[in-house]
């Protein structure tokens, strides 16, 4: 193996340098339970809601408006479910789209087996889904709609701000699964006009396990765990300060490191962008403009992702791809499929996501070895044809 290049950061991230020196005194020597009325134990108490603070003057949020939990698809269920029950009284219609992480959508599938009835919005082929349709699948019975901030897939982002202002106009909740948006792309709660929004530590270089979920003051949001009654009553169990204190040290540092930073991966996507689309039946996925900075997605006609991903591997390089290929599922990603891609173009599905560490001798490396691993996959494709050097099916 010559090189290796990580180029998977949406899937998770290196913990940060000063993530890890924010948490080490907390496995140790700041061990209290901030639960515990004694000094020794007010320490982590105090540090825990300086971690609180922090985050939420990362999202423009209020300290109380932000409630820590074990990571994204946790605050995902919370912020449905516990909707779901809050406004059962208005009715049960929700809302959400057809591209969203399966932490909500097998979420919406768990309310429809209980009575509530989900509108999934569909995307255009850049997978984008306007305020105009929101506002025409309203209804009277609506009582929440949740759309993602940025695909975990494809990139694209979502106009938020739009969707809230409709949402905020017809006094619906909203709720954004903004795991992939923070710390990637500015975000502002206020600016948004969000009532809930979810992230998670581990996509901004802090630790796995944690995450958060913003509920806008004065929401009564019923509670996912019960138990002693920490976070104010609405998350039982006890604190995570070590964890709380180290998502807050790695999203401070991204959100400062944020403009020259998304500047930089923007620069490096492009290239990529640029120089694999140039290849035969190569096609990129999401929208060129609305495009977290340092994701490219693209499929490769007559390749199978999960070819491409072994061979790939074989080469030092880590990148993902958007079908099921790690489970016994052979269909590929719904989000491919919501945009419009056949079935068998949408199985040669890749996902860059480039990170802090990520150089341009890594991008040159990537032009390198993708397209050779491309040829030599698509000699050995049975839906290949050799003598045109096109997909058999463009020959029908």
């Amino acid at each position: 193996m010559s090189r290796f290049v990580y180029a998977d950061h949406a899937a998770t991230t290196r913990l940060s340098d000063a993530a890890l020196q924010a948490m080490l005194p907390y496995w140790k020597e700041r061990y209290g339970n901030p639960s515990s009325l004694y000094a020794f134990a007010q320490q982590s108490k105090s540090d825990l809601e300086a971690a609180r603070a922090q985050v939420a003057a990362c999202l423009h949020a209020a300290p109380e408006e932000i409630f820590f939990t074990s990571g994204g698809t946790e605050a995902d269920n919370w912020a449905l479910k516990g909707a779901a029950e809050l406004r059962r009284a208005k009715g049960r219609h929700i809302i959400t789209t057809a591209i969203e992480h399966h932490a909500i959508l097998h979420t919406a599938q768990y309310l429809e087996k209980r009575g509530y009835e989900v509108t999934y919005l569909p995307v255009d082929g850049d997978g984008l889904v306007t305020p105009e349709q929101v506002r025409a699948a309203l209804r009277p019975d609506t009582i929440l709609v949740s759309v993602m901030a940025a695909n975990n897939e494809i990139g694209t982002v979502e106009p938020i701000a739009a969707i809230g202002a409709v949402c905020r106009a017809a006094g619906v909740l909203f709720h954004t699964d903004a795991v992939q948006a923070v710390g990637h792309i500015p975000v502002d709660v206020e600016q948004w006009q969000v009532d809930l929004l979810s992230l998670s530590g581990h996509k901004f270089y802090g630790p796995r396990g944690t995450g958060a979920l913003y509920i806008r003051k004065g929401l009564r949001l019923p509670p996912l765990i019960h138990g002693g009654g920490q976070e104010r009553g609405r998350r039982s169990g006890t604190e995570n300060v070590a964890g709380a204190v180290g998502l807050a040290a790695a999203l401070k540092e991204a959100v400062e490191e944020l403009p020259a930073e998304s500047a930089r991966l923007a620069a490096l996507r492009d290239r990529l962008l640029e120089g694999l689309s140039a290849l035969p039946y190569a096609k990129v996925t999401g929208s060129r403009t609305h495009r977290l900075p340092g994701t490219a997605s693209l499929v490769f006609e007559g390749v199978e992702g999960e070819a491409l991903l072994l061979h790939l591997d074989a080469r030092g390089i880590c990148v993902s791809s958007g079908s099921a290929c790690s489970s016994a599922s052979l269909d590929p990603s719904h989000v491919l499929l919501a945009i419009g891609l056949p079935h068998a173009v949408a199985h040669g599905s890749i996902r860059i996501s480039l990170g802090r560490e990520n150089t341009g001798e890594d991008v040159e490396y990537l032009l390198k070895e993708i397209p050779q691993v491309v040829a030599q996959l698509r000699e050995m494709s049975p839906v290949w044809d050799r003598e045109t050097q096109k997909p058999t099916w463009v020959l029908d």
